[in-house]
């Protein structure tokens, strides 16, 4: 009799068995959990394991190792790279825990929280958790990243107010992790993404913030020269209680955006201030009196309005992002980018941003970790919508924006900004220090690999 092994489809039975979630094959319900927000990407796993708790995350990575399989993670999909069908997706959004402890002023947050859940959960209390421009990105993914939210420059990154992890390593264990107990995967966990292991939860630290001032002023795009050369001479001298960015705009006639701001160029300056209403409105004056404002949207905001200062699209769509960081730069620097995303350039981009850094975060926090670049004193983002009329013009417009902007860049970038899957791409999220440790904690903590999969940084041994 010539019998025949199981395929490795029949064999993925055995794994329903073992976890208390779901397994979904391709055609099956709850396979559509691998759709990322950025539905450009093709995430095409051989399975979608929706998990509810640890131990199925523990069962799945061990599954994986005994079939020659990788593990991948994704609450929401804003920084999806590609996986393939040698690849299980692990799906946190059922890792739902969120307990407020107003003493201690912490959080405990299961992975399967957006950030929105926590600022829900900490506002009845007078408490914040330091979100990032969107509240609807997933938590853990935006804290291994490191975190930039609209107060960092207050604040510093979000992930110098972790406390603790619980994560799942590449060897399948359970691992409770603080400054105290492996304390070399609390340096990589804040900044190394997946590369150490998968988060289950995390207990962070919470502000005592319940409002702000802030928001974004709009301006038609032909203001923007004037606009843009303002505001790099007023964040000179910018207090670090304020944040702020601008960003040149091409938004989409949709019901959801503004009418002033649809179907043409317009220029916005981001701000939030954790200081008196009257001195933020006094900072603020330097930019309102440059042009007159197609829109001006500041004011004293509830901290849960948060979203109101990037107005980040909330629907998945198809898009190409790109990032860099800079050095210090210079009127010469803001003519560049004016004469790559400004009037007149033909800017295919959505969304051309530029971030104020420094502050708090050009500052090492108490505990070090592998975030590598506090003294970067901007991050350059473009976002561009892969759709007809200008998709195929959008990533050679990036490219050549990159090259005008090359005298002021650093060659590096930030782990939440425009995620990859190339190793040369993840490798200038790192110094040479950084990417040398990381990767030996990686094949310490994950010797066979399942976990060598997406935007996590492995060198080869």
């Amino acid at each position: 009799m010539n019998l025949q092994p199981p395929t490795l489809d029949t064999t993925l039975e055995s794994l329903r068995t073992e976890v208390t979630g779901s397994v979904a094959l391709p055609g099956e319900a709850g396979y559509e959990l691998a759709t990322p927000w950025n539905v450009a990407v093709p995430v095409n796993p051989r399975a979608v394991v929706a998990v509810e708790n640890a131990q199925d995350i523990a069962a799945t990575v061990r599954f994986a190792a005994k079939h020659n399989l990788r593990v991948a993670v994704q609450r929401t999909g804003h920084g999806a790279v590609s996986l393939g069908n040698d690849v299980l997706l692990v799906h946190t959004g059922k890792l739902t825990e969120c307990v407020v402890d107003p003493v201690s002023r912490t959080a405990k947050i299961g992975a399967g929280l957006i950030w929105q859940n926590v600022i829900d959960a900490a506002a009845p209390h007078g408490l914040a958790p330091l979100t990032g421009s969107s509240p609807t990105v997933g938590v853990a993914g935006f804290l291994t990243g490191a975190g930039i939210g609209p107060m960092v420059r207050t604040y510093g990154l979000s992930s110098d107010h972790v406390r603790s992890f619980d994560i799942v390593t590449g060897s399948g264990e359970l691992v409770r992790v603080t400054p105290d107990e492996h304390a070399e995967l609390f340096w990589g966990l804040r900044g190394g993404k997946a590369t150490l292991g998968i988060v289950t939860s995390i207990d962070i630290e919470l502000m005592p913030i319940t409002h702000f001032y802030g928001g974004a002023v709009y301006f038609d795009g032909a203001d923007a020269p004037a606009v843009a050369h303002a505001w790099l001479d007023w964040c000179a001298d910018l207090p670090e209680h304020s944040s702020t960015s601008i960003a040149f705009l091409q938004l989409p006639p949709l019901p959801q955006v503004p009418p002033p701001l649809a179907g043409r160029l317009t220029f916005a300056v981001r701000f939030a201030s954790l200081t008196d209403e009257a001195e933020a409105a006094e900072l603020i004056s330097r930019i309102r009196s440059v042009a007159t404002p197609l829109i001006d949207a500041v004011g004293t905001l509830p901290y849960a309005a948060i979203a109101a200062v990037h107005a980040d699209p909330v629907d998945p769509m198809p898009t190409h992002e790109s990032t860099a960081l800079t050095t210090d730069l210079s009127h010469e620097a803001v003519d560049a980018l004016l004469g790559a995303a400004g009037p007149g350039s033909q800017s295919p981009q959505t969304v051309v941003e530029l971030r104020l850094l420094g502050g708090a975060l050009a500052r090492e926090p108490k505990h070090r970790s592998a975030f590598c670049h506090r003294d970067a004193a901007f991050t350059l983002f473009t976002i561009g919508v892969l759709a007809p009329p200008v998709a195929d013009a959008v990533v050679p417009h990036a490219q050549a924006l990159g090259r005008a902007m090359a005298p002021w860049t650093t060659g590096r970038a930030l782990p939440n900004f425009a995620p990859s899957d190339d190793p040369e791409q993840i490798a200038r999220t790192y110094d040479e220090d950084t990417a040398h440790w990381l990767s030996a904690l990686a094949n310490t903590h994950d010797p066979s690999g399942v976990l060598a999969v997406g935007q996590v940084m492995r060198q080869i041994r």
